[in-house]
């Protein structure tokens, strides 16, 4: 059984692969063998060899199941021990501004892998013992990815601006057929230091060219990007998969609308550096996305210390007779209905389609008719009674759009901010090779 996607094996590989070389410490055997030496010293952590040597053969096998010829090994080598590195510095970062996961944040994101693979989340060690993964590694791999993840989110998503003109630009560029495509692509960065001198500049700048050059004359480019690239995607062989063409960067949509599966373009600098591009191959774009929708209105009670589930479930069917008695359902709502943000509004949810809404909500309105009012229920917030005054099926093109349009722009400007910011971590960190 194939448990985990291809994708997500490879983001957590390294992690798990790390874990299990950090049990192991420098040790001298009773014959003074030495077991495991540093590799790395990285502030005030090490990177050890073990790990560095667990994660090579890792990438060595993965990248010989994907059948991509590998670089020299010394090439290889220096390419992970720098992710690793990189990996240590944010790691201590997240450590010293007391970032951590939560064994009830863990247990979420694995209960969504288990019900992804629909597997019972009880079922997950069992699962993962067949493949050949030990289920205590592959939590702490899992809490250190996520740990990451909310580190990125913190230093850099979160201070990322979108505005509404900027929406607006993204929508007209995304009425064009270029921007409405979806490009396969892979990438190369030649990073290009904050302070570089001119004389930097320039060793760059060939640099970038010569990789370019040798990629247009038919060398494998997933190799040239392992060997080269300073991007965060390089073992993966430079792989950014599908993107829509309005989710690009500025000046690479302007490489790949120019360009034919299979071709290279730039080198292009940023200010994180040189930027090669290759398309590997492009498709139309998506079809209108029709919906489902119901407007509701509820009313909402919470229990508290003076009123038990019981008695606000009567206080519910007490109301609930009133409006069928003629009372105006509104004006009830917004005299006692808890809820602050429906409330002023008579209680009215709007138009929304059933799946927004708490599993146990959208139960409970799935069988009402028009100007119905349902019984009694309850949910994480409290207990309800909703009335369902239409149901109609709408277009939600535009509305999907301009959310995707944030999340694209967004999407956009963090893969070069990433850059940036590993950048500036790196620069600022003490790092010592020891091999």
């Amino acid at each position: 059984m194939r448990l985990i996607s291809r994708v997500f094996l490879t983001s957590i590989s390294a992690f798990l692969l790390c874990s299990a070389a950090q049990a192991q410490t420098r040790d001298i055997g009773t014959r003074g063998i030495l077991l495991d030496r540093i590799a790395a010293v990285v502030n005030d952590g090490i990177v050890m060899k073990s790990q560095l040597e667990a994660q090579l053969d890792a990438v060595t096998k993965r990248l010989d199941d994907q059948k991509v010829a590998l670089p020299p090994r010394s090439v290889l080598q220096k390419q992970v021990l720098d992710r690793l590195i990189m990996q240590e510095i944010e790691e201590q970062r997240a450590t010293r501004i007391g970032l951590s996961i939560s064994d009830e944040q863990l247990n979420g994101a694995l209960q969504e892998i288990a019900a992804r693979n629909k597997i019972p989340f009880d079922q997950l060690p069992t699962a993962l013992a067949a493949q050949g993964i030990d289920y205590k590694q592959y939590r702490e791999s899992m809490r250190k990815e996520l740990t990451l993840q909310a580190l990125r989110e913190r230093d850099v998503i979160s201070h990322i601006v979108v505005t509404p003109r900027e929406i607006e630009q993204y929508l007209q560029r995304e009425d064009s057929a270029a921007a409405n495509e979806e490009f396969n692509i892979s990438h190369i960065l030649i990073s290009l230091p904050a302070a570089a001198s001119p004389r930097q500049i320039a060793e760059i700048t060939r640099k970038a060219q010569d990789i370019a050059d040798r990629a247009r004359k038919g060398e494998n480019f997933a190799q040239l990007a392992i060997a080269n690239s300073n991007s965060q995607t390089a073992l993966e062989g430079g792989a950014l998969g599908w993107r829509k063409g309005s989710q690009l960067p500025d000046f690479i949509l302007q490489l790949v609308t120019k360009l034919k599966p299979g071709e290279i373009g730039g080198p292009v600098r940023t200010p994180s550096g040189f930027h090669i591009v290759k398309l590997n191959d492009r498709r139309s774009g998506e079809k209108p996305v029709i919906v489902e929708q119901v407007h509701l209105r509820h009313i909402l009670l919470k229990p508290n210390e003076l009123d038990d589930d019981q008695t606000v479930r009567q206080e519910l069917l007490k109301i609930r007779q009133r409006v069928l008695n003629g009372e105006d359902f509104a004006g009830i709502a917004s005299t006692t209905s808890e809820d602050p943000g429906s409330a002023p509004d008579g209680g009215d949810l709007g138009w929304a389609a059933p799946s927004t809404y708490v599993p146990e909500f959208a139960q409970a309105i799935a069988n009402l008719k028009i100007d119905e009012i349902s019984m009694p229920f309850k949910t994480r917030y409290g207990w309800h009674i909703v009335q369902l005054l239409g149901r109609r099926t709408y277009d939600s093109t535009s509305d999907l759009r301009r959310q995707r349009a944030f999340e694209a722009i967004r999407a956009s400007k963090a893969d070069e901010e990433t850059e940036l910011w590993l950048q500036r971590l790196r620069d600022e960190a003490f790092v010592e090779i020891k091999m």
